[in-house]
């Protein structure tokens, strides 16, 4: 059973940091995109930061870089989104998702080209 579990989570102050994981199992292709996306009540789910598992290239959304860095421990099959300098309006529910090839990271990602993807885990940042 192919699984993506989420965690991580929770409430932190402005200008706080966390760091979001994901750990996969039950993939078996030799490669995949994996990343998150968020959701804010009442918006559009939108993609945040995925990465390649084959040759570690990533996508970071406009509104995240240099605030967040992704990473991918192959021996853990786990990613993770360390996020630094968090504003209030990051509060949202964080789904973490993957896609198996082909994939792109080279452009806004959207939600149909994940297929896996976890229950979601809610980032709260108080002002």
């Amino acid at each position: 059973e192919v699984q993506l579990v989420e965690s991580g989570g929770g409430l932190v102050q402005t200008g706080g940091s966390l760091r979001l994981s994901c750990a996969a199992s039950g993939l078996t292709d030799d490669h995949y995109a994996i990343g998150w996306f968020r959701q804010i009540p009442g918006k559009v789910r939108e993609g945040i930061s995925f990465i390649s598992t084959n040759d570690g290239s990533t996508y970071y959304a406009e509104f995240v870089k240099g605030r967040c860095s992704i990473s991918f421990d192959n021996a853990k099959n786990t990613a993770y989104l360390q996020m630094d300098s968090l504003k209030a309006e990051d509060t949202a529910v964080y789904y973490c998702a993957a896609a198996r090839p082909p994939y792109r990271l080279n452009s806004a990602p959207l939600e149909y080209d994940y297929d896996i993807w976890g229950r979601g885990i809610q980032v709260t940042v108080s002002s």
